[in-house]
């Protein structure tokens, strides 16, 4: 129980009071205990209705709210919430305070709509082998020319029109393994560069690609794409429509190299972080853990599963 620090009685101080009204005047015990001659005989009443226990502080919560919702008010907002129904709406049907519609709404976690809908289960998959399937995916980078606002702030930085740079990345589904490169744009001619590009990276460590995984970028529509997956040998496969998770091992790594890499050390040229991709996807390959594997690298999966990795570092 906390007590006003300018209370005058305590639970104590009351039963003392109460003990020597039942030998003194009211008026002598209130002047001595400097309390009203009202309040003495409040809790003097209390104590012969109830004894001991009633000077003590009772909860200030009323015995009844009459404005409080009905078990059937209740239920008869979530059956409207259920059909979509705003809470204005709800309010306004069932003649009900917004207030108290939106409290329900909210302790039932129905506050916005999108909760109606219930969450896909989580399917994570993983190929056996390496080369079964590779993800590939690009990010949009801006170019550096100075020290931008993500250092000195939107403030003191001074506007750039440097231009944009992609990162194009490809993640192996099995292995992690992943290998990426910096071009000039996203367009088809530049998607299929890469995609040569990585089918010949991961052939040095003599992985054999047959599927990749991209979203519905125009370059990966185009028929330039599609002839240079047939002229390799290559099934090609997108994503659904605004589900970005099911490329989701890609989406990952990017943000991985966005935290380990573009954003993690001051950069004056566009030039110092591209020379820096190179070292640190040599480390995240050969000796970054992860968890996905086992908390062992790229490459340490790819040796125990009896692929010769060493030409990945030459």
């Amino acid at each position: 129980m906390n007590i006003h620090k300018n209370a005058k009685l305590t639970p104590k101080g009351r039963e003392e009071m109460v003990k020597r009204m039942q030998t003194q005047p009211a008026s002598i015990v209130a002047a001595g205990f400097g309390v009203s001659v009202r309040t003495a005989r409040k809790w003097y009443q209390r104590y012969r209705q109830g004894g001991l226990s009633a000077l003590k502080d009772a909860s200030s919560r009323p015995l009844r709210c009459r404005s409080k919702l009905r078990l059937q008010d209740i239920q008869r907002i979530l059956a409207l919430r259920q059909k979509r129904l705003t809470g204005d709406m709800i309010s306004h049907r069932l003649g009900l305070c917004r207030s108290s519609v939106f409290r329900v709404l909210k302790r039932q976690g129905l506050s916005r709509l999108h909760a109606l809908t219930p969450k896909e289960p989580v399917v994570r998959y993983q190929w056996d082998r390496p080369g079964q399937m590779l993800h590939i995916d690009i990010k949009k980078l801006g170019r550096i020319d100075g020290v931008g606002h993500r250092i000195l702030g939107r403030q003191a930085a001074k506007p750039r029109h440097a231009g944009w740079e992609y990162l194009h990345v490809c993640v192996d589904n099995a292995s992690r393994m992943a290998f990426t490169a910096i071009l000039p744009n996203e367009k088809k001619e530049s998607a299929v560069l890469f995609l040569r590009q990585a089918i010949a990276y991961y052939q040095r460590p003599g992985i054999r690609v047959e599927r990749v995984l991209t979203d519905n970028g125009a370059c990966y529509q185009s028929f330039a794409w599609r002839d240079a997956c047939a002229e390799l040998g290559i099934k090609h496969r997108r994503t659904r429509p605004y589900r970005p998770q099911t490329n989701g091992k890609a989406e990952r790594f990017i943000r991985t190299a966005m935290n380990e890499w573009a954003y993690a050390r001051v950069y004056t040229h566009s030039h110092e972080r591209t020379a820096a991709l190179a070292l640190w996807i040599n480390w995240y390959n050969s000796i970054r853990s992860l968890s996905a594997l086992g908390r062992i690298s790229p490459a340490k999966w790819l040796s125990v599963n009896g692929n010769n990795v060493l030409e990945l570092n030459s």
